[in-house]
């Protein structure tokens, strides 16, 4: 499916009289494809709304990762649920940006959850500390510090210090590469010390 999409530049017209994307394929010839399910649309729609729908994503979300995630939900859904546009209600691009909407929505929704649960982990390991108030405030800083991380470094770590879990049990869980891993293991512990650092510099001016 993924290299017919690539190759879609020909719709419904005589080969090489289909203008180039960047020049003049209107919006309503590629919406006319997504009512007739072809599956060309979605490579000419990525391509010409994908910077769009990322831009507002980006903008609500703050992290590149998860509004790139996002991007390709939303074609993904658009494709999936293309039974339900309508041009007479609306522009092609509105209602993707509908989905984009909801889509951002549910990324808020869901790092929500992942912060909460990492709080309440991050409490009951303090509660079953036996080191003193020290390790405490050590748990408190850590649970705050990871929330500030991009998602994935966030994730992998909160999954090594919360869950106590190899960087092999990550990957079996998250069904990222080994090499990944221990890839954004690495760069997130560093950005947590430099934040650490930091915060430990402005406390002390």
């Amino acid at each position: 499916m993924a290299a017919s999409l690539a190759r879609g530049k020909n719709i419904g017209r005589p080969a090489g009289s289909w203008p180039r994307l960047d020049d003049a394929v209107a919006d309503a010839e590629i919406a006319s494809l997504l009512v007739r399910g072809d599956e060309r649309w979605l490579s000419l729609a990525h391509r010409r709304w994908s910077r769009l729908v990322h831009a507002y994503a980006l903008r609500v979300l703050g992290d590149a990762l998860e509004a790139e995630d996002v991007a390709q939900q939303v074609f993904v859904a658009a494709w999936r649920g293309r039974a339900g546009f309508r041009p007479d209600r609306g522009t092609l691009p509105a209602w993707l940006m509908g989905i984009t909407r909801l889509k951002t929505v549910d990324a808020l929704s869901a790092r929500t959850r992942r912060l909460e649960l990492m709080a309440a982990a991050g409490r009951h390991r303090c509660d079953e500390t036996v080191g003193g108030p020290e390790q405490v405030i050590d748990r408190i800083v850590i649970t705050r510090e990871l929330a500030r991380l991009p998602r994935v470094q966030r994730d992998v770590l909160a999954l090594a210090y919360f869950a106590d879990l190899t960087q092999v049990q990550i990957a079996d869980r998250t069904g990222m590469p080994l090499g990944s891993v221990k890839s954004h293991t690495r760069r997130g512990i560093q950005r947590l010390r430099l934040r650490v650092v930091a915060d430990a510099v402005e406390a002390g001016r």
